[in-house]
């Protein structure tokens, strides 16, 4: 197998590499959230490293799915997890791995997970830690559905339930983070703060403590993630860097080891398909 660098929910895990992919008809009911099914059919193995994005991955492990993580924090095996937007060094490998992969942004995942996102900061933790027992029953349900569209219509429906009882972000909060995603992180941060009339000061503590980065932090974040697609697409270094934003090659660089402890040529140079 081949490994998959560049996020959870990147790559070619498609029928045509003997995995079987299952999405959800008519999406999910809650805004910021994607499903799919996953299930290794040729048990070609998961080698996968996750490299910062701008969204939050849950990964619900299914049957006799065991994942193996190495990161920060050593060896964990783990059947269920949840990578932070930013998840420090890690590597994700296992066998005849079968799941429910469930993607959030920023306002979807402070709604379900249930934990302050700065919590979650430079990790890959196991779902048990954020939800307890709840985590493994799920998964227990899920394993016990017959097909795929009820799998992810009962993931629905439990996330559904979950955010019902959470609090909302804050409308400033969230409006900030959709310009930072909408402008590819191309924003000052001074606009940002007057555009909801708040101080810098202001803004930096309310956004970072329920988006669980700093402003300057999240548009870094979104710029490294387009720049990063484009460069395993086979884009140049020196045509990404313009493309996306950055001063020229060498903040490029600089960006892509501060985030992701790689170099543009590494990213570049990734296999992102499987099989």
């Amino acid at each position: 197998m081949r490994t998959q660098q560049v996020g959870l929910t990147r790559g070619g895990r498609d029928a045509d590499n003997g995995w079987e992919v299952a999405n959800a008809l008519g999406g999910s009911s809650l805004e910021g959230v994607a499903m799919a099914g996953f299930r290794d059919r040729a048990a070609a193995g998961l080698d996968m490293r996750v490299l910062p994005q701008p969204a939050v991955i849950v990964v619900i492990g299914l049957g006799e799915t065991r994942l193996a993580v190495d990161g920060p924090d050593g060896h964990r095996p783990m059947t269920n997890l949840v990578a932070s937007m930013t998840p420090g060094p890690a590597r994700i490998r296992g066998e005849r791995v079968e799941c429910v992969e469930v993607r959030l942004t920023p306002r979807a995942a402070y709604a379900v997970l249930g934990v302050a996102l700065h919590e979650l900061h430079g990790s890959v933790t196991g779902l048990e830690d954020l939800w307890g027992p709840q985590a493994r029953r799920l998964g227990e349900r899920l394993a016990g559905t017959g097909s795929w569209a009820e799998r992810l219509a009962l993931t629905d429906a439990f996330l559904t339930e979950r955010a019902a009882a959470a609090p909302d972000m804050s409308p400033e909060v969230a409006r900030v983070w959709d310009t930072i995603v909408a402008r590819r992180g191309r924003v000052r941060i001074a606009d940002l703060a007057a555009s909801c009339g708040w101080s810098r000061k202001r803004l930096w503590s309310r956004f970072g403590a329920q988006i669980g980065l700093t402003p300057k932090r999240a548009a870094m974040l979104v710029r490294f993630d387009h720049a990063a697609r484009a460069l395993t697409s086979g884009g140049s270094i020196g045509d990404v860097a313009l493309a996306c934003g950055y001063a020229d090659q060498s903040h490029l660089h600089r960006d892509a080891l501060a985030l992701a402890g790689f170099t543009p040529s590494a990213l570049a140079a990734m296999d992102t398909s499987a099989g």
